[in-house]
């Protein structure tokens, strides 16, 4: 087992590295401003049975869990997605054990919609670019209770209280990240809280296990495509003081000044409108070429209608350049409770106002509109006919250009397989622009069947089937009634015969 606990500050915020206290087995301080990442890897021979057998399956497994809060995130950590649980997912070739995986979710992460691969993920476009696994699952989830009980009983000792609560502190983690592939045959546990100011104290209580703990600032880079990090890095166990660092490394996700607000428009009815706001349309960076965009997790109750989005004047009227990516297939037509995928995911570029010629951006917040549409929910049994559904929020960025040789796999702190990164070219950087608001969920309200209710439609829907059948009935013996032509058909052939 590894571990990396790195913590990061705020130029202004550095801390003096004699107030760190370090001894054979910890490291301490009374006051640290600064946002936490741990990272921990295990190797096989370290992981529970059963995880081992799904992975085992596995050519490459990405889990990606966001808080529905909303959080502030510092460089070099800024990437972003919408909140809930992303798993992005290939498996091994002529292996069976993908059957493996929805129980493993389910027994890891609770009660999921997911049924196998097969039935519940959707194809991503791996031919493309090797940034991307080849299928992808999202479920909303708001809370990790079932991932720390998991850890706890399986991952550590019940006498082993630093562990424990190293695991417990998931549930005020802002996001999660799970990774394996086949190349480093080792599963890491990533994990993110935003800045805050904390009391440091961390050991290192398990045995020939590198613990490595850094205190890391922002520095000014050399490069616009490059980030600095200045501070001290200190193993646990190894080291008796902190040891100064600084280094510079190019960087797949920077931040930006703009930010975006999301919200529908009112009344939703049955074919809601997203509405984004952009605080400017000024790019990060006039030395690359750069396009706005807008990644949005759809759950299977809303979709976007690529047809209705092919209109050119209507993307133009929207502030929309063009839908580069829809996942496919997407059912027009099924009903939510028809259907076993778990959604679909967009890729839009909008088309942000411009001042003229001469200054192609402006400072003016403008918005733009993506049209989408409601399936029909399960029938409830509520009193108001109405059900809630909770949309996350889009992810948008600037993606830009980056030089011919940046190199971001150096990168110490890189994510990749976000879902929308395996649909751009590998030297493309993000700038992303962090949500407004305290929630990264929007809640509408869909009209269902009542199922309450119901009953008087039935016994309506019978009664009229009845009279129908009565008044036919009754037509059809008048019609016999008045002129009976089976009896006087019989009466003509009796006198022919008498004849």
């Amino acid at each position: 087992m590894r571990q990396r606990i790195t913590f990061l500050q705020e130029p202004q915020d550095s801390l003096d590295p004699k107030l760190l206290e370090v001894t054979s087995d910890s490291i301490s301080t009374k006051e640290l401003k600064a946002a936490r990442e741990d990272r921990v890897t295990f190797g096989f021979d370290e992981l529970p049975q059963e995880l081992y057998r799904v992975l085992k399956a596995s050519h490459e497994l990405h889990i990606r869990w966001v808080s529905p809060n909303n959080y502030n995130t510092i460089a070099p950590l800024v990437s972003r997605l919408s909140p809930g649980l992303h798993l992005f997912y290939t498996p091994q070739r002529n292996n069976n054990g993908s059957n493996l995986l929805c129980p493993m979710l389910k027994k890891v992460f609770g009660d999921l919609d997911c049924q196998s691969p097969e039935k519940s993920f959707t194809t991503l476009p791996v031919e493309r670019f090797a940034l991307s696994a080849a299928t992808q699952y999202y479920q909303p989830l708001e809370s990790l209770h079932d991932l720390v009980e998991y850890g706890q009983h399986k991952l550590c000792q019940s006498s082993d209280q630093e562990c424990l609560s190293r695991i417990s502190s998931l549930l005020d983690a802002s996001s999660v990240d799970i990774d394996f592939d086949t190349i480093s045959h080792a599963l890491t546990i990533t994990a993110f809280w935003p800045p805050q100011t904390r009391h440091l104290s961390v050991k290192n209580t398990i045995k020939n296990t590198r613990l490595e703990v850094g205190i890391l600032s922002v520095e000014s880079p050399k490069e616009p495509e490059e980030l600095s990090l200045g501070g001290f890095l200190t193993v646990v166990g190894e080291d008796t003081k902190p040891s100064p660092t600084l280094f510079s490394f190019p960087a797949r996700h920077h931040p930006t000044g703009s930010t975006f607000s999301a919200s529908f428009l009112t009344p939703t009815g049955m074919h809601p409108t997203l509405e984004l706001g952009i605080s400017s349309s000024r790019p990060p960076t006039e030395e690359r070429s750069c396009s706005l965009h807008a990644h949005l997790t759809l759950p299977r109750a809303i979709f976007v209608d690529k047809y209705q989005l092919s209109d050119q004047l209507l993307l133009a009227s929207k502030n929309l350049s063009a839908v580069h990516y829809i996942t496919t297939p997407v059912d027009l037509e099924a009903p939510a409770y028809a259907m076993t995928l778990w959604g679909s995911s967009v890729l839009v570029e909008l088309a942000p106002p411009s001042s003229g010629a001469e200054q192609p951006w402006t400072e003016q917040p403008w918005t733009a509109a993506i049209p989408l549409h409601l399936r029909y929910l399960p029938p409830t049994s509520s009193t108001s006919g109405q059900s809630p559904l909770h949309i996350p929020y889009p992810v948008v960025f600037w993606a830009c250009v980056a030089d011919e040789g940046s190199k971001f796999p150096i990168n110490p702190f890189d994510r990749v397989n976000l879902g929308y990164d395996g649909l751009f070219g590998p030297k493309t950087m993000f700038y992303h622009l962090p949500p407004e608001g305290d929630t990264l969920i929007n809640t509408i309200t869909v009209p269902v069947l009542d199922l309450d209710k119901s009953k008087y439609v039935e016994l309506g829907t019978a009664g009229v089937v009845l009279l129908g059948f009565l008044w036919v009935g009754w037509c059809l013996w008048r019609v016999w009634s008045r002129n009976p032509y089976g009896s006087g058909a019989n009466k003509v052939a009796k006198e022919k015969k008498k004849q």
